[in-house]
């Protein structure tokens, strides 16, 4: 099968703790080969959404903390979506208006043929933060809204409160407000522009100092390990990118029913993969655009997770 990734640029991609690497090496182990493309290469020309692709090699007995563990195998070409026997959307976040292009791109030629995970319409459809809408049960008190004083009232309400902005990544733009927060209103006409951005505020949840816990969904079955993003001292961000220390750990009961529960719910929907960020018994959000931590589960687990989810496309495709 010929794979095509749409990614960013992979000089600039960590090789060796990647999830998307990761995913080529377990398909190329399989068999399959990799072409290339970023989000820029798409277009649409008589009708048809294609790609110029770049054919790519993995060099074996690479150094992944160096740069040359790949090079090119051919080359570029234009090629129409439906010929690949998968496409894989693997471009990381912001999602502004160029992402919203790509992904109606991709709805397109999945409407042609093309075998596109996780779906166009189903990356658009599922914005990370507001997705937990569908599951409000299982999810710590939460409000969405720019009105400030609305917002507000929910941190009287429930005296401490995270506050973060729809479209971040990597724990950017995240806050906590305690009771009596001497910063509350600067940072909050700083998020909302005052008053012209919608944001989202969450009843903080204490259990964040064991774990933001990720929670990989692969074909509707949830990966038996999940990877606790532990903060650092003194802070309330787990994220790996603000410094949270990464521990993999069994999934849990209450993980896991978390997990069903959300496979079943969006089954059918063009969703290969997800990303539960869950803390304590609550989930937070679930990320669809390009969900990570394989590498750092199976390193400490010996589960392969890259190779779970190439079986899993060999089957969405089969």
């Amino acid at each position: 099968m010929h794979v095509l990734f749409i990614i960013d640029p992979l000089p600039q991609l960590k090789a060796y703790k990647d999830s998307s690497v990761a995913m080529m090496r377990a398909l190329v182990a399989r068999g399959h080969t990799l072409s290339v493309a970023q989000q820029g290469d798409l277009f649409i020309e008589g009708g048809t959404v294609s790609a110029r692709s770049q054919p790519i090699e993995l060099l074996a007995q690479a150094d992944l903390h160096e740069a040359g563990w790949w090079r090119e195998s051919g080359p570029a070409t234009d090629m129409p979506l439906e010929t690949f026997g998968a496409v894989l959307m693997r471009k990381d976040p912001p999602f502004d208006m160029e992402y919203v292009y790509s992904t109606h791109l991709l709805e397109y030629a999945q409407a042609q043929g093309a075998k596109v995970f996780n779906g166009g319409a189903a990356i658009r459809n599922h914005p990370e933060k507001l997705a937990i809408t569908e599951v409000a049960g299982m999810t710590a008190p939460t409000l969405v809204s720019r009105d400030m004083a609305r917002i507000k009232a929910f941190h009287a309400e429930h005296g401490d409160v995270i506050v973060k902005p729809l479209d971040g990544m990597g724990g950017t733009g995240i806050f906590r407000l305690q009771h009596n927060d001497p910063n509350r209103n600067a940072i909050l006409e700083t998020l909302t522009d005052n008053g012209t951005r919608t944001i989202m505020a969450q009843r903080y949840i204490p259990e964040i100092i064991k774990g933001d816990k990720r929670v990989l969904i692969i074909g509707g079955e949830p990966v038996p390990f999940v990877l606790a993003r532990i903060p650092l001292a003194g802070e309330t961000r787990g994220n790996l990118a603000a410094g949270g220390r990464g521990v993999a750990q069994p999934l849990s009961p209450r993980e896991r029913e978390l997990a069903l529960a959300v496979a079943a719910r969006t089954a059918g929907r063009g969703l290969l993969l997800i990303g539960l960020d869950v803390i304590g018994d609550y989930i937070t959000e679930i990320n669809v655009t390009s969900p990570t931590c394989f590498v750092e589960i199976t390193e400490q687990t010996g589960y392969d997770v890259a190779d779970r989810f190439a079986q899993a496309l060999e089957s969405a495709v089969a």
